[in-house]
């Protein structure tokens, strides 16, 4: 007779526990990757940095984090995750991670400018600090997104067959507290009055971040000793029983085929590149686009950017439990799509100087960037097996990342070829993300269709298992 152990991660308090560390993990990665944001318009004027980029040269910035995702980075690397395991992993690329935002740091500072490593670069490169901090920014997106991918696996790990989705959007909603703490806090501690933009001054967030991320590099190792207990827990467990075959659980690298022969995951996995790509790279110019738009101050447009982690913040963990206690997962999918579409026809188009219809179309991408991730990321246990997590979710973000490494450069050159007529470069970027906001609603329809034809995946069926009797 099989008796009933209770591990670790039935304890409430102590998944939660996990939880939270995990969160402040992608809270120092989420800051540090939106460190620029608020202050992204300065770029319009190299003349007055230190730093001297353009609006073109912050595109090719930002487009770096996913330089090494998107060239097998993610691939490999997810497969080594679900082969060697997230602490093994996870604990290499959140050092990677560190180390590439230590280079970043480096780069935009005045002592990288004056050092003897800055005139050799300036050899090779017009302008070094971009050269060295596109390839920390290249080490540090591969890091984060490798953490990120870890991140969702210990959750579904720790949460399955419990509040997944919930855990999930709670997760995303501390990571986003991250984006909603960096688009507050820079514009603050940055001092933009000055006639003349020093190191000194756009090196401050960076700082910040870094220190952020050393941090999250300490709780990552408490929620090591709680996951190293756990499987302690499962492997006697499984001694004891003879139900499990060690064999038939073991990730082969043949499994990669699998997973993208999986049409449901293909659907979910151009979902998130073409959702994310509306939102994420939308973030990065969203003051060059709003300012111009809606005749604000940037220290205006910043709050109003800063809507859109603040509004996720609150609405992901509800949509979040409504997925896991009533399911339609596909359905909420849909509607966030349309809504991410909604925003941008009113960013895009509504009338010139009204700030209200910044703030209402702000909002409104809020809330759709938190229906989709809420169904979107617990549904992906349920269409690839527990040993390949790793690499599904690697996938997914290898192809998200597609569109975060190519849409910031489109849209910061759509904006310095506009140099001189702001209001048509902000236009022409709205177009850019209206048409990838389309593409996304198409393929959530077509995952809906999918569901329905295949009711055995459960993807519409709540998360949430109830206790029989």
């Amino acid at each position: 007779m099989n008796k009933s152990v209770a591990l670790l991660k039935d304890s409430r308090w102590a998944r939660w526990a996990v939880l939270l560390f995990l969160s402040l993990v992608m809270f120092a990665s989420y800051f540090f990757d939106d460190q620029f944001t608020t202050i992204g318009h300065i770029f319009k004027n190299p003349e007055i940095l230190d730093l001297s980029w353009s609006s073109a040269d912050y595109g090719l910035y930002g487009g770096a984090y996913s330089l090494l995702c998107v060239w097998g980075g993610l691939i490999v690397c997810g497969m080594l995750l679900d082969k060697w395991g997230v602490r093994i992993t996870g604990t290499l690329f959140v050092l990677l991670m560190v180390g590439g935002a230590a280079i970043v740091m480096y780069g935009i500072s005045s002592a990288f400018h004056d050092s003897a490593l800055y005139h050799f670069m300036a050899r090779h490169f017009a302008k070094p600090s971009l050269a060295l901090a596109y390839a920390g920014c290249s080490i540090f997106g591969l890091g984060s997104e490798i953490v990120g991918v870890g991140v969702t696996r210990s959750i579904a790990k720790w949460f399955k067959g419990k509040e997944m989705a919930l855990a999930m959007g709670l997760q995303l909603s501390l990571a986003r507290l991250g984006t909603a703490t960096a688009l507050i806090v820079v514009p603050r501690i940055v001092n933009l009055d000055l006639s003349y933009i020093p190191f000194a001054e756009t090196s401050k967030p960076a700082i910040v971040g870094f220190t952020l991320l050393l941090c999250g590099l300490f709780v990552w190792s408490i929620f090591l000793a709680f996951d190293r207990k756990l499987d302690k827990q499962a492997a006697a467990v499984e001694a004891l029983s003879n139900e499990k075959s060690a064999e038939a659980d073991k990730f082969k690298f043949s499994d990669l085929f699998k997973v993208l022969g999986n049409k449901h995951f293909i659907l979910v996995a151009l979902l998130c590149v073409f959702f994310y790509a509306c939102i994420i790279s939308f973030r990065r110019f969203a003051t060059s686009i709003i300012i111009p738009r809606f005749g604000i101050e940037s220290e205006l447009a910043s709050l109003m950017v800063a809507l859109i982690p603040f509004t996720t913040m609150i609405f992901t963990p509800i949509f979040g439990l409504l997925v896991d206690f009533k399911g339609k997962a596909t359905k909420w999918m849909i509607l966030g799509s349309v809504l991410v579409l909604l925003s941008h026809l009113i960013i895009g188009f509504a009338p010139e100087g009204v700030p209200v219809f910044g703030y209402l179309g702000i909002a409104i991408l809020g809330i759709g960037y938190s229906l989709v991730p809420a169904a979107m990321w617990p549904s992906v246990p349920k269409i690839i097996p527990d040993k390949n997590l790793g690499t599904a979710y690697s996938l997914i973000y290898w192809i998200q990342n597609m569109g975060m490494l190519l849409v910031p450069i489109f849209v910061g050159r759509i904006i310095e070829n506009n140099i001189n007529d702001e209001l048509r470069g902000a236009l022409h970027s709205e177009i850019l993300f209206i048409g990838l906001a389309l593409v996304a609603i198409v393929v959530s329809v077509m995952l809906n269709r999918s569901s329905n034809s295949h009711p055995e995946l459960k993807l519409d069926v709540p998360n949430k298992v109830k206790k029989a009797g």
